[in-house]
């Protein structure tokens, strides 16, 4: 299109959709965009309403999960999660248990791949599915990056809701737990997400060193020994993805 052609609203949303991945206030998404700053806004509105963003309530803005829920969807037939499926199928073949990858948008995490494990019964998760941080294994992986006051801004933002009996709903217990992960490097949960199912997490990287998701092991715990013996194991495959994904 020429510069000087009007936009639609279509290419209005695009731009600023784009320029969400770098910018996330609204000054410099109208500078980025060459947009009016009362335009920025409006559509920013639509994209948080659509979940495409999300706003932190102190005037920035970052993108929401449907970005990746979609993205998520079209990541079955791309490389990416084609790139690393070896691997995970690697962990699932060493542990016998189902075996995720998700990344990071926002204040979840959105599973991306999926590989069934080898008992007869398969699990709720599947690709696009998004997921708390504060009660999954990836989840608590991906924290355990992040110092601890990040961890309770994040977790102001979006509370601790009890997915199960065992989910753990106080910051104090859970920030204490983070520095167990930190120490072993792979987080568990237990029970704490889904009930009757148990997993172990370890976080992935990007090339900068920034955390960008995590991958998980799971089974249900009637079938299954306890969930840290498979943890070295998740962790060596998540330091395989993350050089994988130029990391």
């Amino acid at each position: 299109m020429p510069a000087d052609a009007p936009q639609s609203a279509a290419d209005k949303t695009l731009s600023v959709l784009e320029a969400l991945a770098d910018h996330s206030r609204i000054a410099d998404l109208a500078v980025a965009t060459g947009l009016p700053k009362p335009t920025v806004h409006r559509i920013l509105q639509t994209l948080v309403a659509r979940g495409f963003a999300r706003s932190d309530g102190h005037g920035e803005y970052v993108g929401g999960p449907r970005i990746l829920s979609l993205a998520g969807r079209f990541l079955q037939r791309l490389d990416l999660a084609e790139r690393v499926r070896p691997l995970l199928r690697e962990l699932q073949e060493a542990t016998g248990w189902t075996v995720h990858l998700a990344l990071l948008s926002g204040d979840e995490a959105v599973y991306v791949a999926k590989v069934e494990g080898a008992k007869p019964y398969h699990l709720a998760s599947r690709v696009g599915m998004s997921l708390r941080l504060h009660c999954t294994s990836i989840g608590k992986a991906i924290l355990a990056t992040m110092p601890d006051e990040e961890v309770r801004a994040l977790l102001n933002r979006t509370g601790l809701p009890a997915r199960t009996p065992h989910t753990v709903t106080d910051p104090d217990v859970l920030l204490k737990e983070l520095a167990v992960v930190r120490r072993q490097g792979f987080a568990e949960d237990h029970e704490e997400n889904e009930a009757g199912v148990r997993a172990v997490g370890a976080a992935v990287f990007d090339h900068a060193g920034q955390v960008i998701g995590g991958v998980s092991a799971a089974a249900l715990v009637f079938h299954e020994e306890d969930a840290g013996a498979r943890g070295e194991a998740v962790l060596r495959t998540a330091a395989a993805v993350s050089r994988a994904l130029g990391g």
